[in-house]
């Protein structure tokens, strides 16, 4: 999120908790029911959707000022996801119906998480589209440049993706095979789209992402 919205949560903190948690930690699961949602100070989350049949699927890979956890606290439904800390994190625990109380003296609390619901729906979208093609590598190259764009860090000599990826969980957020990321990322390096360098992939061209 931008600075601006990511600052009403950061200045809301006294409403909260801060926790920390250490890597491979469930902050929640799947099918529980709760008014708790979460503000990442650092640290890396792993949002994850898991099969009747044990297969993951990974929706997100969160970073420093992302918010994760909302809808549900807000609608009552069930989570629809598992949120595990991908690393040593540190967290802003919140309670919706505290925020509740406090909205109507802090309406920017209120306006913060219609942005934070409206920018999630532009990514999905955006995820659904590339989802959606036949062609596997397209759907990773629509993700190195999400993520570029969300937790780049921008250098002289290209854009450094902050989020560290194993091969296993670009396919996990993709949908396709190990082998299948391995032989993309190689050719969008010989494009000179990316770059690999020491374990972390840089963006240098993202017009070259997507064919």
């Amino acid at each position: 999120m931008d600075d601006a919205t990511a600052g009403v949560w950061i200045r809301a903190a006294h409403l909260g908790r801060k926790i920390k948690v250490e890597k491979g930690s469930m902050i929640y699961r799947q099918g529980e029911l709760g008014f708790t949602f979460y503000f990442l100070l650092s640290g890396r989350i792993q949002i994850a959707i898991f099969q009747s049949d044990g297969a993951e699927f990974m929706l997100e890979m969160m970073g420093p000022w992302a918010m994760f956890g909302e809808s549900p606290a807000m609608d009552g439904f069930p989570r629809i996801a598992t949120a595990i800390a991908a690393e040593d994190s540190e967290l802003i625990e919140f309670d919706i119906r505290v925020i509740k109380e406090v909205i109507p003296s802090c309406p920017e609390l209120a306006i913060s998480l219609m942005r934070i619901v409206a920018l999630k729906q532009r990514i999905l979208a955006s995820r659904m589209q590339y989802l959606a093609l036949p062609k596997p590598e397209m759907r990773i190259g629509e993700l190195l440049g999400r993520l570029a764009e969300l937790y780049g860090e921008k250098r002289e000599d290209g854009t450094l993706i902050s989020v560290p990826l194993t091969h296993e969980q670009i396919a996990a957020m993709t949908g396709a095979t190990r082998v299948t990321v391995t032989r993309a990322l190689k050719r969008l390096t010989a494009l000179g789209a990316i770059e690999l360098r020491q374990r972390r992939i840089w963006v240098l061209d993202s017009s070259k992402l997507i064919g």
